[in-house]
């Protein structure tokens, strides 16, 4: 009996927790990924021609592939799938940071993309 009364606590203790997680609608979810969305897009669209590759940077990471000094695919900080592609014009001599691109972080955005969807790229 004791044995019985255990299983029965043991099992409300266990259970309990994932029934009282609240259960949210397939469109409060729908809509927490539009909202996040909606705020990565304002982030990205704060990128404008004539910055630096040193203010990309902030928002946008390196991705893998065949790049130069002069243009490089990059993806969303957080989400490696979100890309754009960004063109420089080249400002003083490169970074001395040891990489086989050669690049400066003063180069100036010439042209980016409108962000789209990729896989992600690994060298």
């Amino acid at each position: 009996m004791k044995r019985c009364i255990l299983a029965v606590a043991v099992a409300f203790f266990v259970l309990a927790p994932i029934y009282a997680v609240p259960h949210f609608s397939q469109s409060s979810t729908a809509d927490d990924r539009t909202q996040w969305l909606a705020t990565i897009l304002k982030e990205m669209q704060t990128i404008k021609v004539g910055m630096k590759r040193i203010d990309l940077l902030k928002v946008f990471k390196e991705e893998g592939g065949i790049s130069t000094r002069l243009s490089r695919r990059y993806a969303y900080r957080d989400c490696p799938y979100i890309k754009v592609d960004v063109e420089f014009e080249p400002i003083g001599r490169p970074d001395n940071s040891g990489k086989s691109s050669l690049e400066s972080s003063q180069d100036k955005i010439i042209r980016i993309s409108k962000p789209f969807l990729d896989w992600p790229t690994y060298d």
